[in-house]
């Protein structure tokens, strides 16, 4: 058989299977119509991110490849986003502008299939959401080489709102400028997370340049398409919408940049089987203070993954605790432990019980 002809033998078995696909991706776009409905009959919400991840794991679980799991999981994301929004169109306020990370995050989390809002404050994000004019918001908490997201965990004191899932995504941050030319730089911007992931690199490049900090990654490479003497260290994506080219890729310090992202709601997740439960509370500051908080945990030989303190800002010497820890708060371990803190505290407040990012 020559060349040409087996190509063409290939290609009509892919169009063979692509027209199968299709109709079962219409298929099962009639079941979640139905499925809609029956929530709506039953005032049920409409993204469930407990049975979402247990679809990505089941289906990952049957992955023989040649598709890589993270492969699998963006395709079924895509279909799962259009299902979903034949039931609801959901509004996702985030952390913007566009080609953010936090937008990155948002889409890999709810699929293209929603309506993304930029907002320029982590506040205003909160604010949507609370003024029912954004289903979910999606912001950054922390990162591996950065450090805590302060101006998050402050809103979380006095919202209502609740954590109802989480994203965790690889961050790789590139210099990127309007002509690509190391020489014209003498000014580097971005927002301080980036700036702090990437400070070593910075600094051995380029010593003399002026280090200017701004809100989002996608405002500084906006600068940066208005100036040749400005350079931002922003996403690629950012790079292609306002017409940059890139200097160089990865230039974080940390070889495993990772941000993790919260999306936050009115409601609480159900259980999922591999759950985090987040919760702040206050103490004030005095000796055995803190091994008085863990004891519980230790107790019920619960894993606690994050700790972090603040001052309160309404009290003097008294400090605000987030913590985050393995298991869901129906777990009777979990919720045993969080009532015997409770009578050690002066105020103690669930921020959510979701799955875990990748479980």
């Amino acid at each position: 058989m020559k060349d040409q002809d087996k190509l063409g033998d290939l290609r009509a078995k892919i169009d063979e299977i692509d027209e199968k696909v299709l109709k079962l991706i219409s298929k099962r776009a009639s079941y979640a119509i139905k499925v809609g409905e029956t929530k709506a009959a039953g005032n049920k919400l409409v993204y469930v991110p407990e049975r979402e991840r247990a679809i990505y794991k089941r289906l990952t679980a049957l992955n023989e490849g040649p598709l890589s799991d993270e492969a699998v999981r963006n395709i079924f994301c895509e279909i799962i986003s259009a299902s979903r929004s034949l039931e609801k169109r959901l509004e996702v306020a985030f952390l913007g502008p566009y080609a953010t990370f936090t937008h990155q995050a948002a889409m890999r989390h709810f699929g293209r299939a929603a309506d993304f809002q930029p907002r320029n404050l982590i506040s205003e994000v909160f604010d949507m959401v609370e003024r029912d004019k954004a289903d979910f918001g999606v912001v950054p908490v922390e990162n591996s080489t950065g450090g805590v997201v302060s101006g998050t965990l402050d809103m979380f004191i006095d919202s209502e709102l609740t954590i109802y899932s989480e994203v965790l995504m690889k961050i790789s941050l590139c210099l990127v400028s309007k002509t690509g030319k190391v020489k014209d730089i003498k000014r580097i911007v971005s927002h301080p997370n980036p700036i702090s992931q990437s400070r070593g690199w910075v600094k051995e490049h380029f010593p003399a340049a002026e280090i200017v900090e701004c809100s989002s990654t996608a405002m500084a490479a906006e600068q940066a398409s208005r100036d040749k003497s400005t350079a931002a260290i922003a996403s690629e994506a950012a790079a292609e919408i306002y017409g940059l080219k890139v200097i160089e890729r990865s230039i974080e310090d940390g070889k495993s940049n990772l941000t993790r992202f919260l999306v936050i709601g009115k409601k609480d997740a159900g259980r999922s089987g591999n759950d985090k439960t987040s919760l702040l509370f206050t103490v004030k500051d005095a000796s055995g203070a803190l091994h008085r908080i863990l004891k519980p945990f230790a107790e019920k030989s619960i894993n606690l993954t994050k700790i972090e303190s603040r001052p309160a800002r309404k009290r003097a010497w008294e400090y605000v605790f987030f913590l985050d820890m393995d298991g869901h708060i129906e777990d009777r371990n979990v919720r045993e432990a969080v009532d015997q803190l409770s009578a050690l505290t002066s105020f103690i407040k669930i921020l959510g019980s979701y799955p875990k990012a990748g479980a």
